[in-house]
């Protein structure tokens, strides 16, 4: 079993930054692959970025590339996103998942995903 426990959402103009993070607890050793995704009001569930374990590995939705970071710190079991130039249209909720299987080939999928936290709301006004 695995716990995802998400932080650092909040408001923000836009252009403005934050960085949300992912902190993971339980059984989480293996070759894991993290995802973020994001939800607005009304809209269906959207990919956001993923990173294997050893973070060698990242991607992006198009719609966010050049503009956000995923990182993480394995000694933490931690995952972060990094947002940069926010735009209204960024206002969501963003939950992180976790695919214990590793299926990096489908990692825009949010049904590969075992784990999923809480989500954290993120508001960018304009």
């Amino acid at each position: 079993q695995v716990t995802l426990i998400e932080s650092g959402g909040g408001l923000v103009q836009a252009g403005g930054s934050l960085r949300l993070s992912c902190a993971a607890s339980g059984r989480t050793n293996g070759n894991y692959v993290m995802g973020w995704f994001r939800q607005a009001p009304g809209k269906e569930r959207e990919f956001v970025a993923a990173i294997t374990l050893s973070g060698v590995n990242t991607f992006y939705g198009n719609s966010v590339k050049g503009r956000f970071t995923v990182s993480s710190d394995n000694a933490k079991n931690t995952v972060y996103l990094g947002m940069n130039s926010l735009k209204p249209e960024d206002t969501a909720v963003y939950s992180c998942a976790l695919d214990p299987r590793g299926r990096w080939s489908s990692r825009t999928d949010p049904n590969i995903y075992w784990y999923w936290g809480q989500g954290t709301q993120v508001t960018v006004s304009s």
